[in-house]
């Protein structure tokens, strides 16, 4: 079974080179167009041209000193998306009972316009840091437990279109880059009910995500915690546990409108992970 085809693969190179100097911009903060066109590989003429256009659109600014910084409008873009990706208050309330139960780093993600976003995480305990994983990340859909717990919920034809002409890039030696391979690991955690990810996205980072519904039965996003490898093993069953029972909070919430919050068990009920 492989993925179909993309219609149109073209792809706008001005565009792009114009995305990639913003995103510099963003990251790395005032730079010259010098200093942008050699981070990037890039001819200074053409970097001129993308920060004159930048610039007249209101995204980058030029200081008295030459250098190039994101412009006013840029703000305006992220209080957009913060709007955009905030999670109702119940729902961090059942974010933060899972934070509180595992002790471990907690997330919440939002299916979002045909995409798994991050969109609220507490730091646990003994935190751990996830490569470039920020609220609002939405990439590497098949690598990431909380993304995989939800696209397994969706009909294969949607999958099928959300990656057609992706290249699945690897991340760490255990990522699966293999679109065929992934159809049956998506297979496997529809029946199951929960996903996992064993250093797929990161390096000695393992995570366990289980999906939430709305009332019309369609996937609303995930709940995810994430370990150190050596102790995932020892922790895991328990922390599939508390996942779980935060995506039954949140889909009993989100098709009830009530927030029912479960009586703690003295022994927690076990769940094998395969």
């Amino acid at each position: 079974m492989g993925r179909p085809e993309p219609e149109d693969t073209d792809v706008l190179l001005t565009l792009q080179r114009g995305m990639r100097v913003f995103e510099h911009l963003v990251q790395a903060g005032p730079q010259t167009a010098k200093q942008l066109a050699s981070a990037l590989g890039l001819r200074l003429g053409s970097c001129y041209h993308v920060l004159r256009t930048l610039v007249a659109d209101g995204y980058a600014e030029r200081d008295a000193e030459g250098r190039y910084r994101i412009g006013a409008r840029t703000f305006a873009l992220g209080r957009h998306l913060q709007q955009r990706n905030a999670v109702a208050p119940e729902l961090s309330v059942i974010l933060t009972r899972l934070h509180n139960a595992s002790g471990e780093t907690s997330y919440i993600s939002q299916w979002r316009d045909g995409a798994v976003v991050l969109s609220q995480f507490l730091t646990g305990n003994r935190p751990i840091r996830v490569g470039n994983l920020e609220i609002g990340y939405c990439g590497d859909m098949h690598a990431r437990a909380s993304c995989k717990a939800v696209l397994a919920s969706l009909p294969v034809e949607q999958v099928d279109t959300i990656f057609a002409g992706l290249t699945l890039r690897r991340l760490t030696p255990g990522t699966v880059t293999d679109y065929d391979e992934l159809t049956v690991e998506l297979a496997a955690i529809r029946r199951q009910g929960y996903a996992v990810d064993r250093e797929e996205f990161a390096v000695d980072v393992c995570c366990v995500a289980a999906p939430f519904f709305g009332a019309d039965g369609a996937p609303r996003g995930s709940f995810t915690v994430s370990v150190p490898h050596e102790r995932f093993g020892r922790d895991r069953d328990r922390l599939l546990y508390r996942v779980r029972e935060a995506a039954d909070m949140a889909t009993s919430l989100l098709r009830s409108g009530r927030l029912v919050v479960p009586d703690d068990p003295t022994h927690e009920q076990k769940a094998t992970v395969r």
